[in-house]
């Protein structure tokens, strides 16, 4: 898997000083992470779920941002640091919810970094974890976009790296692509991310073979 590109559109223009603490919260860290302060995002995302322990959201962002960073770099103390954060935020909601196909695909992010980083030692080990963690959540979610799109881009990781043909892959991206345009989040802080980085990974993978 190559370097993720989390394109952040989600400004949230419309909120206003009477909505509560928890939906202003939200938006500053949002705002945060947009402005590519990652750490004081996750920060942030994570004093909102310490005050706000209902919602999975919150704790889900903490592993998203630590994730998506981890991904840039190539420090292992730092890689451990954040996918540690990442890991960690984590667990805590999927013990709560395992069958959470968002919160699946971002365990399987954390272990694809991993991967990345080092796939010598890694590639083996958590490879068949990805690939279990990506089934079920199209057990789940087989219409959830970002699940048919982070799976597809593994399998590309994979296809590249033993010679094989990715065609297959992009007819699963071009699925994703298409759900994306009539995927509906469940509240305005769901996840809603993927399209333009599914459309980037497309125009890659088509150019290789």
């Amino acid at each position: 898997m190559t370097k993720i590109i989390v394109t952040i559109v989600f400004f949230i223009t419309s909120l206003v000083a009477a909505q509560g603490q928890f939906e202003q919260g939200m938006g500053k860290a949002f705002q945060l992470w947009g402005e590519g302060k990652n750490t004081e995002a996750s920060a942030m995302f994570e004093r909102i779920a310490a005050a706000e322990q209902t919602s999975w959201l919150p704790n889900y962002y903490v592993a998203l941002v630590n994730t998506t960073t981890a991904f840039g770099t190539k420090d292992k103390e730092q890689m451990n640091l954040l996918l540690t954060k990442a890991q960690n935020a984590l667990d805590v909601e999927l013990v709560k919810n395992p069958n959470n196909a968002e919160l699946l695909v971002v365990q399987a992010m954390i272990h694809t970094a991993w991967i990345a980083f080092d796939p010598m030692t890694n590639g083996q080990k958590l490879s068949g974890k990805v690939m279990a963690l990506y089934e079920k959540a199209k057990a789940i979610a087989p219409e959830n976009p970002r699940v048919v799109f982070e799976k597809a881009e593994f399998e590309i990781g994979s296809a590249k790296f033993w010679g094989k043909d990715t065609k297959p892959m992009c007819a699963q991206i071009e699925k994703a692509i298409g759900l994306f345009a009539t995927f509906k989040p469940e509240t305005p802080f769901s996840p809603k991310w993927g399209l333009e980085r599914a459309q980037v990974v497309l125009k890659i993978a088509s150019d290789f073979f």
